[in-house]
C-alpha cells in the first residue's frame, strides 16, 4: 500500500522471444534476468501483491522462489508475438476481480528493464499522487536526435535527408525528446478498466535516466546491462 492506495505489481514474462532466446531467464550479473524486477518491486514495499504472468513452467518455479505470486498460467493466445500487453493486463486484471482481489492501482513492470531501480518506482508514485494523475509511464531523453532520422530513397541519396532549419544547429540548441523506456507503467485501476490504455488527458511521464532505461531486445543490450549493473553495485 502507498498512502492509503492498495497497488498490484504487475510482471508479464512469456517463455518465447525472438530477439534473445528464453530472455527471462537469462542470467544478468549473476541472476535470472525476472529476478532483478522481482526483488526490486519487493524492496520498494508499495506492493499489496505482486503478480507475474507466464506461459513458461521454469519462469514459474523461478519468480515463486524469488517471492512473487504466480496463480495462472497464461493462455496459448496470450503468449505470442502477436499478443498485445495491454490484453496480457486485463486478462490478469480480471483474474484478480473474479477471485475477490482489487486493487486501486496497477503498475506493469516489465522484466527487460533491470535496471529500474526502488526511487523509480517510489517516485512514479509520488507523481500520480502529486498530479492527481490517472496513469503515469516512464521516458527517457533520446538517445538520437529525431530530427537528425529520415527514411532514404532506394538510390541513398541525402540531399532532402535534414530539413534546412536543422542543417546548423547544434545538438544543445535542439529541443528535447523523449522517448518511451518501458520500465514503468502505472494506472488506476477503473481507468485501465475503461479505456484499455495508459495513454489520455491524465496521464504524466515519470523522467528516467538514459542509464537506467537500458530495455533488453537483443544481445548487445544483456552485455550494456551486465555492465551497467556490475558498475551500480
Amino acid at each position: 500500500m502507498y498512502h492509503g492506495k492498495t497497488i498490484l505489481g504487475f510482471i508479464p514474462a512469456r517463455a518465447g522471444s525472438k530477439g534473445v532466446p528464453g530472455k527471462n531467464l537469462r542470467p544478468l550479473a549473476g541472476k535470472p534476468l525476472i529476478v532483478h524486477t522481482i526483488e526490486t518491486a519487493r524492496a520498494s514495499g508499495v506492493f499489496d501483491c505482486l503478480l507475474v504472468s507466464t506461459d513458461g513452467d521454469e519462469i514459474a518455479r523461478v519468480a515463486r522462489e524469488a517471492g512473487a505470486e504466480v496463480p495462472f498460467m497464461r493462455p496459448a493466445e496470450l503468449a505470442t508475438d502477436a499478443a498485445r500487453g495491454i490484453d496480457v493486463l486485463s486478462h490478469a486484471m480480471a483474474w484478480c476481480e473474479e477471485h475477490g482481489r482489487l486493487y486501486d492501482w496497477v503498475m506493469v513492470l516489465q522484466p527487460t528493464s533491470p535496471l529500474r531501480n526502488v526511487n523509480d518506482i517510489l517516485g512514479a508514485c509520488r507523481l500520480m499522487l502529486e498530479r492527481n494523475a490517472r496513469a503515469v509511464v516512464s521516458v527517457c531523453e533520446v538517445d538520437h536526435h529525431p530530427w537528425w532520422c529520415n527514411t532514404l530513397p532506394e538510390d541513398l541519396n541525402m540531399e532532402n535527408f535534414l530539413r534546412p532549419e536543422v542543417l546548423n544547429l547544434n545538438r544543445q540548441e535542439l529541443p528535447v525528446f523523449y522517448r518511451l523506456n518501458g520500465a514503468i507503467y502505472l494506472g488506476e485501476w477503473k481507468f485501465l478498466k475503461k479505456g484499455s490504455s495508459f495513454y489520455g488527458v491524465g496521464t504524466y511521464a515519470y523522467i528516467m535516466p538514459q542509464e537506467r532505461s537500458v530495455d533488453i531486445d537483443r544481445e548487445m543490450d544483456f552485455v550494456l546491462a551486465d555492465v551497467l549493473l556490475r558498475d551500480m553495485k
